[in-house]
């Protein structure tokens, strides 16, 4: 059984919190379920300025979950990786030891208010306004007026690989994601081992999680992530 202590502090709006597992919707949680999942069900909205503490019990989960807001579109702003490592002092991946790991969140950005765009799709109905930028752990790239004018970056060395801890927390968009003239191979998926299956590219699903080996198989030089 693996435990992890939360804290979580200083919000300006309340919120309630989910830990997501999209195969099945959610961290398990045996006998620990009241502080999960949207406001007025099992919880109360944590109040602006307070502070929210929880303890949670993972059973078998291991490798890449995530955390994010259960109120209305807070996910889209808030939101962030959960880790679970084999047990301290061993290695029981069931692959090569890579030279290093990454965690890459996929996410959007829009030009407007999150909250603003969430109400005028209430109220007016259909479909949100597209998100004017993908992101990769929160910068859109080149060009956009962002809080850094680049894009995200990975430095490799040639010949190794790298463990690629895959998240899309987009709201409502399939996603696409590969390394020109590379090759992944997905290792696991929403906290479990899987058979390693390689491809030229993935595709993830909102909410899902994904662990990939990287190899840097390809002489130096800048390679475009898609």
């Amino acid at each position: 059984m693996k435990v992890l202590k939360a804290c979580i502090v200083a919000f300006t709006f309340a919120i309630s919190f989910h830990y997501a597992q999209a195969s099945d919707h959610g961290v398990k949680q045996p006998r620990n379920p009241w502080s999960d999942g949207p406001e007025y069900i099992t919880q109360w909205p944590i109040p602006p300025g307070s502070k929210f503490r929880q303890m949670l019990i993972f059973s078998n989960e291991e490798g890449t979950l995530w955390w994010h807001a259960h109120s209305e579109w807070d996910r889209a702003m808030v939101h962030g990786a959960i880790v679970v490592y084999p047990k301290l002092g061993t290695y029981s991946y069931p692959f090569p030891r890579p030279a290093a790991e990454l965690t890459l969140v996929l996410g959007e950005w829009w030009k407007k208010n999150v909250e603003l765009v969430y109400d005028q799709f209430i109220s007016l109905g259909g479909e949100p306004i597209d998100s004017d930028a993908y992101t990769i752990n929160g910068q859109p790239g080149d060009l956009y007026p962002c809080s850094d004018n680049d894009t995200f970056k990975l430095e490799v060395e040639y010949g190794k690989t790298y463990l690629l801890r895959m998240i899309n927390s987009v709201m409502n968009e399939i996603l696409f994601f590969a390394v020109t003239e590379h090759k992944l191979t997905v290792v696991g998926t929403d906290g479990s081992y899987t058979k390693p299956l390689t491809r030229d590219f993935i595709t993830i699903s909102p909410g899902l999680t994904y662990d990939c080996i990287l190899e840097a198989s390809l002489m130096v030089r800048d390679y475009q992530r898609v």
